[in-house]
């Protein structure tokens, strides 16, 4: 039997006691609007996606993520995990979140507030937008999903870094910008090969590539602005090898917007992608959604389901 009711997963490791603060106060107004929920906190990495699989087989369908990015892709990871055994569409489901992590792009994408006392009118509102279903596939067999993006390369060793900082105990949103500088001088080429769609893109030397369900990483930069959660499509990013003092000098594209204009890239979309390393030193790490999963080769694939999800843009389009 389907339960109505909000399932609350909270990070207790995300953000700072000050956030996880603020979503004490943010209960009392679920109280006071009368949304009801059941409230539940992780207690080890990789727990949230377990307590969301486990909610799913119980009938509940509607889960917010109390956290960060690495929070709603445990969420987003469970439910479809559960979906994925049993045959149950993903549109029976809808995923919100309450942004107290240091890493929230995800919720740019659908116009979300960075404020979680902010999201319990989006709550209440229970309008949703949708989301595309991608799926990461490895070659011992692991399956991730991708909630907002994923990488290797130079994208993959900014997030590596970022996560051993946060596991340092440091929580400043200046840590991308370090991991950032850092990698930006200790990066190496990989050599792969990238098949979008059964057509060969690239072959050769490449410091990093992104692929995207939503446009934002890494504290707000945008390796693939022009990719939408819900256009059916991943959009893709390669870096070639490149002097780095040119590749230095188009960074401000990132932030603004246009680095998929800028000459020294490679910019496209697709429904399947495949990475390969052409080299046993090009296996390099991947990651999704700020997590890192496995190693190269790895397949991507949007598989044509839609998630819903708790959107202020829907809700501006009403």
């Amino acid at each position: 039997m389907m339960n109505t009711d909000w399932y609350i997963i909270a990070n207790s490791h995300a953000g700072s006691s000050k956030t996880i603060g603020l979503w004490d106060k943010a209960q009392k107004e679920l109280d006071a609007r009368g949304i009801r929920y059941r409230l539940v906190r992780t207690e080890h990495k990789g727990h949230a996606r377990e307590l969301a699989r486990d909610a799913a087989a119980s009938g509940w369908r509607k889960l917010l993520a109390v956290g960060g990015d690495g929070s709603i892709h445990e969420v987003m990871g469970g439910i479809l995990d559960w979906c994925g055994d049993t045959g149950t569409d993903p549109a029976e489901f809808t995923l919100g979140v309450a942004p107290i992590g240091s890493g929230n792009d995800w919720i740019k994408s659908f116009g979300i507030p960075d404020d979680a006392f902010k999201v319990i009118p989006l709550m209440a509102s229970d309008i949703t937008g949708h989301e595309d279903v991608v799926g990461l596939e490895f070659p011992d067999g692991k399956k991730v999903w991708m909630a907002n993006g994923a990488g290797t390369g130079f994208d993959a060793h900014v997030c590596d870094r970022v996560n051993r900082q946060k596991e340092a105990g440091h929580r400043s949103k200046m840590i991308y910008l370090d991991a950032l500088r850092h990698t930006i001088f200790h990066i190496k080429a990989i050599r792969v090969r990238v098949i979008a769609d059964s057509v060969e893109r690239f072959s050769g030397e490449c410091y990093s590539i992104a692929v995207g369900n939503g446009k934002y990483s890494g504290g707000g930069m945008r390796q693939v602005p022009l990719a939408e959660p819900d256009d059916g499509q991943i959009d893709v990013l390669v870096v070639p090898k490149a002097k780095l003092s040119k590749l230095v000098a188009e960074m401000p594209r990132l932030f603004g917007g246009n680095i998929h204009v800028s000459s020294l890239v490679m910019s496209f979309r697709c429904r399947e992608l495949r990475i390969e390393p052409l080299d046993e030193a090009s296996c390099d790490i991947v990651e999704v959604d700020g997590e890192i999963e496995g190693r190269l080769p790895v397949s991507v694939k949007l598989d044509g389901r839609r998630l819903n999800v708790l959107s202020a843009k829907a809700q501006a389009s009403r």
